[in-house]
């Protein structure tokens, strides 16, 4: 089936440095039994796209034009659209004969006030099916929407475990958080936790990966400033690689995933799961739909209980290995890429074929 995955603003789909949604996207579209026939359309700005086939459009005022001009250049058979609602109506009503979905990442926005719910509404109709990476976020859009809710579909998010897999056994004392500086995501809880267990424990250290810094960057250094005390105990690294991210997890004993927020589904846990890093939670949102029982969860979600977990781990070297490593085969056999990509290929041939269903009633 000839698809067309097209990426929201700003998405220049790079190989080297990309970001969640874009991971998700490129692995579903790689393991794809119809991966030659994927075509990815992105802004342009990417030193390297890697090895999918892509259409890269200039960025800014007109991008959505510039999209559907491309687009009728070379027709697909099923839109596939990632998180931007506004122009992926837009788009999707420019080819009404087109089967289209409307992939999204996080919760789907319903508006204040009957209006504006009305004109959300309207918009998600222009979609047969929507796609959602937790089943949380499925029935958030269905309590929202009822109307829509038979268009609503759940595909977790996959993660090419091979990629990331390292041996459980010999990990040094270290705890890991990769993720946003942000409060949505737990960065002053985290860094609140560490410093009575770095105090407790002189013989560990933390090693904290943090993007999109600049958001709050204020914020975000008064947290980190609390364990400026210990040193080279506690690294701080900003906006690196996927390959950095990689190597930190396989080395931490214990990796952090505090989501304040109700989380989607974040990569974060299943790549440190995938690692074979224990993984500490707050469970909220999708997270334990993608941990099940291979996380310990921090209940009620403070610093004095994140503190309390991590301290757990620590004295319990077994308990410890035990959720590494069922945690590693958990995501190496349920989050595999080739069963969330058949998931996909499936949905987008059953609503082709509903949609050749109507118009031969």
């Amino acid at each position: 089936m000839k698809t067309a995955v097209v990426m929201g603003p700003g998405s220049i789909f790079c190989s080297t440095q990309p970001n969640s949604i874009e991971t998700v996207a490129r692995t579903l579209s790689r393991y794809s039994a119809n991966r030659d026939q994927v075509t990815v359309y992105c802004d342009a700005g990417a030193v390297d796209r890697g090895d999918l086939r892509t259409v890269a459009v200039a960025p800014g005022l007109g991008r959505t034009g510039r999209i559907i001009r491309a687009l009728r250049r070379d027709p697909p058979q099923f839109l596939e659209l990632h998180q931007h609602g506004p122009s992926a109506a837009a788009i999707a009503r420019a080819f009404p004969h087109i089967p289209s979905v409307l992939y999204r990442h996080n919760q789907a926005s319903g508006g204040r006030g009957p209006l504006a719910r009305m004109r959300y509404e309207h918009r998600f109709r222009a979609f047969d099916g929507h796609v959602f990476v937790s089943d949380y976020l499925r029935g958030a859009f269905a309590n929202c929407f009822p109307a829509l809710a038979a268009r609503g579909f759940t595909i977790h998010n996959p993660i090419d475990a091979d990629l990331w897999a390292a041996p459980v056994e010999g990990r040094g004392p270290v705890i890991a958080y990769t993720g946003r500086a942000v409060p949505e995501k737990g960065f002053d809880l985290i860094c609140a936790a560490l410093e009575p267990v770095l105090e407790r424990h002189p013989d560990w250290r933390a090693d904290l990966l943090a993007i999109d810094w600049h958001t709050h960057a204020d914020w975000a250094q008064a947290q980190i400033d609390r364990l400026a005390r210990f040193g080279d105990r506690v690294s701080l690294r900003k906006q690196q690689p996927w390959a950095v991210v990689r190597d930190t997890l396989q080395s931490a004993a214990i990796a952090l995933v505090p989501s304040a927020f109700p989380d989607p589904f974040p990569l974060a846990a299943l790549e440190a799961h995938a690692t074979g890093a224990a993984v500490i939670s707050s469970g909220r949102g999708g997270l334990r739909e993608g941990s099940g029982p291979h996380a310990l969860y921090v209940e009620p979600l403070d610093a004095p209980t994140l503190a309390d977990r991590i301290e757990q781990l620590i004295a319990d070297p077994e308990l410890r290995l035990a959720l590494a490593r069922s945690g590693q085969q958990h995501v190496q056999t349920e989050h595999t890429p080739q069963r969330r990509a058949a998931q996909l290929d499936a949905l987008r041939a059953r609503l082709v074929e509903a949609r050749k269903t109507r118009a031969r009633t």
